[in-house]
């Protein structure tokens, strides 16, 4: 398919905006790295709302945790490896134990990062975040769901993490499409087999998709944005309708979206469940679309996956 494409990280910014200007509660905090996640365009509008830490991500969480101790609503910002990594134990004791109402909004998360290789990308931020109790795990597909997604953990209570890229996404929703946390979205109908996508991977997954139809199969596609809690109503239709799974996303093919799915079946349905991911492996420098090839990230292996799944089942 032709897709247009779009900034995650710009429409997070024009989110927070227009959070400023509705919530005087609102504070945005950041670690030196505010013009790379956007969170530059809150400071612009409310600077005395707007703390930038240094790079200091565990001091950040540990502020932000005082601050939503005080009533405040909390969005913290950084790269995505830093974000979870760096600071996993000021996340766990002082946000998600205390049941902190602190958004965790990270950057720059997966391997199309690029050039700045592996110190700087990371493929297991969604399993870092996944088991913590307390915590709920977006991952939206593209520009449009990133600023509904920023909307809607304003009534979510708790500590939220919200993951976006670097690179711009193909845009595969529209202003009028549903965003609800914890309820995936059927992007499309099919009977041989079930594609659920999060992050970029579900504009790859409806190419798949669409290549599996001129080979004669009907596949079903799911955008799967939130990986915690996950959708088991939306889960448990698929396995009864195509007995097929193929999940597809750009984390730790171990850790992620796909052990959430093989979880859920192993103890509440029976089918075959492939995974496509990033293999048990570090990163590296180059550019994205090559990252995402050499990675494996990409519609042929998805649709390779699915005619095998399709023939195991």
């Amino acid at each position: 398919m032709k897709w247009t494409y779009a900034s995650q990280r710009k429409e997070y910014g024009r989110a927070l905006v227009e959070i400023g200007q509705s919530r005087s509660d609102v504070v945005v905090l950041d670690a030196d790295l505010s013009s790379s996640t956007r969170t530059s365009d809150f400071a612009k509008k409310f600077p005395e709302r707007f703390f930038n830490c240094g790079i200091a991500e565990q001091d950040m969480m540990g502020t932000a945790a005082g601050l939503a101790a005080s009533g405040k609503m909390v969005f913290a910002s950084s790269f995505a490896v830093f974000a979870t990594g760096r600071c996993w134990d000021q996340i766990r004791q002082s946000i998600c134990y205390p049941n902190f109402n602190v958004k965790i909004v990270a950057s720059h998360a997966g391997i199309t990062v690029g050039g700045d290789g592996a110190s700087h990308q990371t493929a297991e931020d969604i399993a870092l975040m996944r088991t913590l109790p307390n915590m709920t795990v977006i991952v939206p597909a593209d520009a449009m769901e990133t600023y509904k997604a920023v909307k809607a953990v304003l009534d979510r209570p708790g500590p939220c993490y919200i993951r976006l890229g670097r690179v711009d996404f193909p845009v595969i929703t529209s202003p009028d499409s549903p965003f609800r946390i914890g309820i995936a979205n059927v992007m499309q109908e099919g009977d041989d087999v079930t594609l659920i996508g999060s992050g970029q991977m579900v504009a790859l997954c409806l190419d798949a998709a669409e290549e599996l139809q001129k080979r004669g199969l009907s596949a079903q596609v799911i955008n799967m944005s939130t990986i915690k809690p996950l959708d088991e109503i939306t889960l448990h239709n698929a396995i009864k309708r195509t007995g097929c799974i193929v999940t597809a996303e750009e984390h730790n093919v171990l850790t992620g979206l796909g052990s959430a799915v093989g979880l859920y079946v192993a103890e509440h349905g029976s089918c075959i469940v492939r995974c496509v991911g990033i293999p048990d492996a570090f990163g590296e420098s180059g550019e994205s679309e090559e990252l995402m090839v050499k990675y494996g990230l990409t519609s042929a292996r998805i649709v390779e996956t699915a005619e095998e799944a399709i023939r195991r089942s």
